[in-house]
């Protein structure tokens, strides 16, 4: 008896174990009793391998299928499985200040389980995770590219992002149409915004929005026909740092 992976989930369970002791591996919190929490275990391919780690684990699978399997086959879970959706899920309760989230991530939720880590980022120091390859590109890339984006800047303006190995789809049943990618992201030190973080998302998402055009033109939605002679002004969104980004927020906001 298996778990049936059900498309409505975008479940694809790994099956190489080699790939998902590599991922537990990629976790730096080392410290014991740290507490991680593990989205969407399905059959615990790699729960086991964390279950051998000297960390505080939980895992919270939407699967009612799993969710019974994983009671069945780790005992070792008692009390820690949590059943329901990670993107409602109250980190800061259970993750503390410094917990880590990890997963073979579902395709079809990543960019909302990146944003959820983001928004609770006082609680999440540490994410390590499995994503469609073009994603986890899409969030380790440098400016200057042409898949940094949206995405990259708002997680690269917290966090230090590290793209570490591509995964094939043969390891997975069953197996996606797509290459994986799985990467870490370490919170930085106290970032300092100088601006609300609904005001810097608002810079980055306009500017990206029309990422052809200068900045000068992509951001004209949100000038109030104020002008600037700031020289970001001249270059597209894709050129800008995420620090540059934070200068440029406060620089629109204060003229």
């Amino acid at each position: 008896m298996t778990v049936q992976a059900k498309k409505f989930l975008g479940q694809h369970f790994l099956k190489d174990l080699n790939i998902a002791e590599k991922i537990a591996q990629s976790l730096t919190t080392s410290a014991s009793n740290t507490k991680v929490v593990e989205v969407g275990p399905g059959m615990g391919v790699l729960t086991q391998f964390l279950l051998k780690m000297p960390v505080d684990l939980s895992v919270i699978e939407i699967d009612r299928e799993s969710v019974v399997w994983l009671k069945e086959h780790f005992p070792a879970l008692e009390g820690r499985i949590i059943e329901g959706d990670f993107l409602q899920l109250d980190l800061k309760a259970i993750l503390g200040e410094n917990g880590a989230i990890i997963g073979n991530f579902p395709y079809n939720i990543s960019s909302q389980i990146l944003f959820h880590c983001l928004e609770n980022r006082e609680s999440v120091q540490e994410v390590v995770g499995m994503f469609q390859k073009e994603v986890a590109e899409r969030v380790a890339s440098k400016h200057g590219n042409k898949t940094y984006g949206i995405l990259s800047v708002l997680l690269q303006v917290f966090y230090t992002i590290e793209y570490l190995f591509t995964v094939s789809e043969q390891v997975f049943q069953p197996p996606p149409k797509v290459k994986s990618g799985v990467i870490r992201l370490v919170r930085k030190d106290e970032v300092q915004l100088g601006v609300t973080d609904q005001w810097f998302k608002t810079v980055v998402k306009t500017g990206f929005n029309q990422r052809r055009k200068t900045l000068r033109n992509a951001l004209k939605p949100i000038m109030n026909g104020k002008n600037s002679t700031h020289p970001f002004m001249e270059k597209r969104a894709e050129q800008l740092s995420p620090d540059d980004f934070i200068e440029l927020a406060k620089h629109i906001q204060n003229l």
